[in-house]
């Protein structure tokens, strides 16, 4: 197997030591060595896989790639940086690379399983339309629907496209406590309030339109009032992560998640 050799301020800065410039003006004073000897260069090439980069005697923790599950709230923007807002990538206070990113996207509305990575081969394979890869949701809607509806959602949707959309599952819960969230059930405690009745969907997709959820059930005489990712392909969110927590994917939920990707479920 041939190494991955790498830049030393490449190595740096993808360690989350900062940007290429502030790498190198610590490179210059001497505070970082590999294996032991001083090394100023930061076009130097490393292998991560042999070398010990160190800086002030303490060594440097490199990962090619980070997998992170995110619990999105609401009110956040899904977007690597923003100059004027809070991203889903700033909620990650323990990253390590600087290069992440979220898969696909969900609106600043809508919360729910958010997974952040810098596996760009992952990340298309997850969002290939020829992969197939269900998102499933729960979706708190308003207004009066057909009793047909799960069928419509099967055969596809006029949604104002030049195509109808892919053929999509749709199921109608009979009780808030299926979905097992208090989040969910919170939000549609305060709807059923506001609106008197609330129907429970569970819906799950294999494209990802903009706005597409949204605007199949206001085709259909709905409105989304709140909406939630719970899974994407064999990834399910975690239930014990609060509104806005994360944590890294453990080895077996990345393996599992590549071979759902490989073999398209």
């Amino acid at each position: 197997m041939v190494s991955l050799m790498i830049r030393l301020d490449k190595y740096l800065a993808d360690s989350g030591y900062g940007t290429r410039s502030e790498v190198r003006s610590f490179l210059r004073i001497g505070e970082v060595t590999v294996n032991g000897e001083v090394v100023k260069d930061g076009a130097r090439k490393i292998d991560p896989k042999c070398d010990i980069v160190a800086r002030g005697g303490k060594a440097v923790e490199f990962s090619e790639f980070e997998y992170y599950m995110l619990h999105k709230p609401a009110g956040i923007i899904t977007a690597s940086r923003d100059k004027k807002e809070k991203t889903v990538i700033d909620l990650i206070d323990s990253k390590k690379r600087r290069d992440l990113f979220p898969v696909g996207r969900l609106d600043r509305d809508t919360e729910g399983l958010l997974l952040i990575t810098n596996d760009g081969e992952l990340s298309h394979r997850l969002l290939s339309p020829k992969k197939h890869i269900e998102k499933r949701y729960i979706a708190l809607v308003s207004g009066v629907l057909p009793e047909n509806i799960a069928e419509e959602f099967e055969k596809g949707i006029d949604i104002g496209d030049e195509k109808t959309t892919k053929p999509s599952t749709l199921r109608r819960l009979d009780s808030i406590e299926e979905t097992d969230d208090p989040y969910i059930e919170e939000n549609y405690e305060r709807l059923a309030e506001t609106f008197g009745s609330i129907s429970i969907m569970d819906v799950g997709l294999t494209e990802g339109r903009y706005h597409e959820i949204k605007r199949m059930f206001e085709a259909l005489g709905g409105k989304v009032e709140y909406l939630k990712r719970i899974s994407m392909g064999a990834l399910k969110l975690d239930k014990e992560l609060s509104l806005g927590g994360y944590r890294k994917l453990t080895e077996e939920e990345v393996e599992i998640l590549k071979r759902g990707t490989e073999e398209g479920i």
